[in-house]
C-alpha cells in the first residue's frame, strides 16, 4: 500500500514515497532477511530481477554494492551507504549514484515495527526534489517496484524459517533467578556452556538488546569452535532471544540460529524452554547441524549439575 507519511512535513509531500506492509513473521526474523547479503539477493529487486551483492556492511558508514539484473538484460548498479542501524527496528541508508550511472540520489528508511508475531515494515523514500521523485515514478516505476520487492520478501520468508524447529524442555531444581543468572553472567555461563567435556576458553556475553556474544568452546581434542551472536531480547529472568553462529577458520559464518528460550516458575523450581531455528546455512553446515540437539542436550545437563 502506498500513502504520504502523516507524520513527514507537508513541504516534502510531493518527493516522498511511502509503502508499508505486514509481514506473517517476527521482527528479528525480518531484520535479518533485510541485513544478510545471502537472504537479500534471494528476494530484492521487482518481479523478474535478479540481483548480485559484492558488499554489504551494515553499520554506520558501511557501503552496499550490488547489482540489479533486469529481464531485459539490463544492470542497475546500485551503491548504498547506511546512515543509521537499530537493530532489529530501524535501516536508514543513502543511495549514492556510482560513476557512469544515472545521478539519482535519496534516502531510504526503513521502519520495523511488532504486530505481536508479526512485523510491519514501513519503507520510507525521500528524494531531493518533486522532479526526481516524478522521474523515478514515472520512468522507473519506483511505487510499484517497490510493492513486488516487498511481495518477494514475503514470499521468502517462510523459507528462512521452513526448517524444523528444535524445542527442549527442562525442569531445573533450582530457583529461576539462579538459572537466569547461569544463562546471563560469563563466570556461570562459562562453566556449562558446550557439550560433555568441552571447555569455554573464551566467554564473553554484553546481555542487552544489540549486546554481543563471543564463545570460544574447546573440544577434548584441542579443536576450538569460535562461535559469535546477538541478543535480541533481554526480559529478565523470563525471556532472552538471541542469534548465534558458527565460524568457518576464514571467519565466514557456516550457519545462524535464532534461539527463544523461556523461564517458567513451576512449584519452586524452574522450567527452561529452548527453541532454535535455523535461518541461515551453508553447504557445510549440515555436518555441524546433525548434531545440535545433542549438543544442547549435553549443555542442559551440565547446566544442571551446575545449579544443583
Amino acid at each position: 500500500m502506498a500513502a504520504s507519511n502523516p507524520g513527514a512535513a507537508t513541504n516534502t509531500a510531493d518527493r516522498e514515497i511511502v509503502i508499508t506492509r505486514l509481514f506473517d513473521a517476527p521482527r528479528t526474523l525480518v531484520f535479518e532477511a533485510w541485513t544478510h547479503p545471502e537472504h537479500v539477493a534471494r528476494w530484492w529487486g521487482p518481479n523478474g530481477f535478479t540481483t548480485t551483492i559484492s558488499e554489504m556492511n551494515v553499520k554506520p558508514g558501511g557501503d552496499w554494492r550490488l547489482v540489479m539484473h533486469g529481464p531485459d538484460g539490463r544492470d542497475y548498479i546500485n551503491h548504498i551507504v547506511f546512515v543509521e542501524v537499530v537493530e532489529p527496528r530501524l535501516l536508514v541508508y543513502q543511495h549514492e549514484p556510482e560513476p557512469g550511472t544515472e545521478p539519482v540520489n535519496f534516502q531510504t528508511t526503513v521502519a520495523f515495527a511488532e504486530q505481536g508475531e508479526k512485523t510491519l515494515v514501513t519503507l520510507h523514500m525521500l528524494f531531493p526534489t518533486a522532479a526526481v521523485h516524478e522521474h523515478v515514478v514515472t520512468h522507473y516505476h519506483a511505487i510499484e517496484g517497490g510493492q513486488q520487492t516487498l511481495g518477494r520478501l514475503a514470499g521468502y520468508l517462510p523459507s528462512m524459517s521452513a526448517a524444523d524447529d528444535l524445542v527442549l524442555q527442562r525442569t531445573f531444581d533450582a530457583p529461576r533467578e539462579r538459572i537466569w543468572q547461569a544463562w546471563t553472567q560469563a563466570e556461570h555461563l562459562q562453566r556449562w556452556w558446550g557439550p560433555k567435556d568441552f571447555t569455554n576458553p573464551v566467554c564473553q556475553v554484553d546481555v542487552r538488546p544489540g549486546g554481543a556474544i563471543l564463545i570460544h568452546m574447546r573440544a577434548p581434542n584441542g579443536v576450538v569452535y569460535p562461535m559469535g551472536g546477538v541478543f535480541h531480547e533481554v526480559e529478565p529472568p523470563s525471556r532472552l532471544v538471541f542469534s548465534s553462529y558458527a565460524l568457518d577458520p576464514a571467519g565466514n559464518h557456516m550457519f545462524e540460529v535464532l534461539n527463544t528460550v523461556t523461564f517458567e516458575e513451576h512449584s519452586g523450581k524452574t522450567r527452561l524452554t529452548l527453541r532454535a531455528k535455523v535461518t541461515m546455512q551453508t553447504d557445510v553446515a549440515p555436518q555441524y547441524l546433525k548434531g545440535m540437539e545433542q549438543g544442547w542436550s549435553m549443555s542442559l545437563d551440565r547446566l544442571a549439575s551446575t545449579v544443583a
